[in-house]
Parts: C-alpha cells; structure tokens; sequence
C-alpha cells in the first residue's frame, strides 16, 4: 500500500540544544533504515519549512502507523496521510 505522508516538524524554541541535536540524529538514523529496507521510498524537502513530502510503501495501516510513531520526531510533528490507489491512466 502506498501512501503519501506529510510531515511538519514543530521543535519547541526553547529545546536544549544537545537534545535537539540527538533527537535529529535519531531521527536521520531510523528514517535511512526505512529507507533502506523499502518502506520509505521516497522524501522530498518542502522548500523554506521544516517540512517534507514522503511516500511510504507498507503492508498496511497499522504498519504505517507503526513505523510513523516510531519517528523520535513524532511527538513534534503534525502528520497528514493520504492513502494513495493507480490512476487509470499511469502508463507504469
């Protein structure tokens, strides 16, 4: 099942540095296994946000949702998904 996932980071102001830089690189790493594993196949930067545009290529809702709430991120974002289905007139 693929899925198109929206993502906007809200780190808080006044997060100690340290923190922010660990929680990121947590987050760098886990994103690049999925990545890696198929399951995130594409991301995209939205320009000028702390924001991106993924496809996520799973097995099911529960799996997405899994995976999702498993961002050390998580807790900072607000998350839109869209489930996605071929259109009739994709040549692929």
């Amino acid at each position: 099942m693929l899925f198109h996932v929206r993502m906007d980071v809200r780190l808080p102001h006044d997060l100690d540095p340290e923190v922010r830089a660990g929680i990121v690189a947590r987050e760098k790493e886990y994103s690049q296994q999925l990545q890696r594993a198929g399951k995130w196949p594409h991301i995209w930067r939205i320009v000028g946000e702390y924001s991106n545009f993924s496809i996520f290529d799973v097995e099911s809702n529960d799996e997405l949702h899994t995976l999702l709430s498993g961002l050390p991120l998580f807790s900072y974002m607000d998350i839109h998904v869209t489930p996605l289905a071929k259109h009739p007139s994709d040549i692929n």
